[in-house]
């Protein structure tokens, strides 16, 4: 495992790392697909099975405080993405939490008949943006994301946008699509899947309406970690969401036969809340406890542009085109390569011990997690690709069976 001897004495995040479990031998560049485990959720994990459920067991609703559990865990993450108390509940998945938004901002908005959203959203977005249309009779238009503020009319209902680009780690300029989008009468929601975590943003003072984001990326949750969502509070009495569970009842132990919905952001709750993965979840968001998110972003920002500046320099001979923004400002915290042979050299990679993924058509993505990552590594992954050129590796793969998860 490399060190962080060279930047310890000027990187404020350094000791952050020993908050992580990192496997002896791997380097990690995937904290955009999946975090690494924190240190402290195994015993949490313990806890909560072998105590909360083995012996405590139901009365762990009360005297475990399983109730508020997905409450609190929001609470946890809206000091990530700069929202105020009551906005924010961890729940469900990315998916279902964007139905449930896009649905409620339709609904805010009768009359109107178009959605807007980036044809290069991550696809499961488009699925749901469509389905929704479908079923409220609706027209989507997706276009280039440049290319929304000239689509928006009185007609649009909706806009939905990923901040950080999951291909090219391009940033979206928050306040500027919000505003646009709010001149045109519409509502503005934000997939925040790649954001919270490595890129600090500020969502009450942008105004945003609504979004929603994954818990198992830079949140470090596990994968298939509970997801989150954000309602502004001057929206949230007005919403009717429509996945009407009971846990987003206003007195769910009540039993009525009629739907009432809490009279706060409780109401986007649906069913029974995943008592483990929120845990975990919980758990893991203590990983960020004292970490300043301007000093966050700024280790982003150095890794990402240490890695770029030695491909420009080291790795373009060999065929690579770097795929993210040169500018610090417009590029998250994961970095895109192009090759034609960019799936066979990530796994050469991985033979290495060294984890990046892979998106098609020919993206190579390098996550860089700033409470764990470091100069060291970007080091060793560059080094790493040059062998790998040079010495051909990646030829003895291209045999290979192609794995599902890249």
């Amino acid at each position: 495992m490399l060190g962080t001897e060279n930047v310890a004495g000027t990187d404020p995040l350094a000791s952050m790392r020993e908050r992580f479990t990192i496997p002896e031998g791997v380097t990690y560049f995937d904290g955009n697909s999946l975090g690494l485990m924190p240190r402290s959720v195994g015993p949490k994990v313990t806890e909560v099975v072998e105590k909360q459920w083995a012996q405590g067991l139901i009365r762990s609703w009360n005297d475990a405080h399983w109730r508020d559990l997905a409450t609190r865990t929001g609470e946890k993450v809206a000091r990530l993405i700069g929202a105020g108390p009551g906005q924010v509940v961890a729940c469900d998945s990315t998916s279902v939490n964007l139905f449930k938004v896009l649905v409620s901002a339709v609904r805010l908005r009768p009359g109107r008949t178009r959605i807007v959203t980036d044809i290069d959203s991550f696809p499961t977005d488009l699925y749901i943006i469509n389905e929704v249309a479908k079923t409220h009779g609706l027209i989507v238009d997706a276009v280039p994301a440049a290319s929304i503020p000239q689509a928006l009319d009185v007609d649009v209902a909706a806009v939905v946008l990923t901040h950080v680009d999951y291909r090219t780690a391009h940033i979206h300029d928050m306040q500027a699509y919000t505003r646009a989008c709010q001149a045109a009468g519409a509502l503005m929601i934000w997939d925040l899947s790649h954001t919270a975590g490595a890129v600090p943003c500020e969502l009450d003072a942008c105004e945003v309406d609504f979004a929603i984001g994954c818990g198992y990326k830079y949140l470090n949750g596990g994968p298939g970690a509970p997801a989150y969502l954000y309602v502004a509070k001057r929206h949230i009495e007005q919403c009717e969401q429509p996945l009407t569970g009971w846990f987003g009842h206003r007195a769910p132990f009540d039993f009525d036969l009629e739907y009432a919905p809490a009279p706060g952001i409780e109401r986007f709750f649906c069913g029974t809340h995943p008592v483990l993965g929120l845990s975990v979840l919980h758990n893991a968001l203590d990983a960020f406890e004292g970490v300043n998110l301007q000093a966050l972003r700024a280790k982003s920002t150095a890794l990402t542009r240490h890695f770029m500046e030695a491909a420009q320099h080291r790795l373009a001979a060999h065929g690579f085109v770097i795929a993210s923004p040169m500018d610090d400002a417009q590029r998250g915290s994961h970095v895109s390569l192009r090759h034609k042979a960019g799936y066979e050299i990530m796994q050469a990679l991985q033979k290495r011990q060294i984890i990046g993924d892979f998106r098609l058509p020919d993206f190579m993505r390098f996550g860089f997690a700033p409470l764990y990552n470091n100069v060291d590594e970007v080091e060793h992954l560059v080094s790493a690709l040059e062998e790998i050129m040079v010495n051909r590796e990646w030829l003895v793969i291209s045999g290979e069976e192609r794995k599902a998860f890249t």
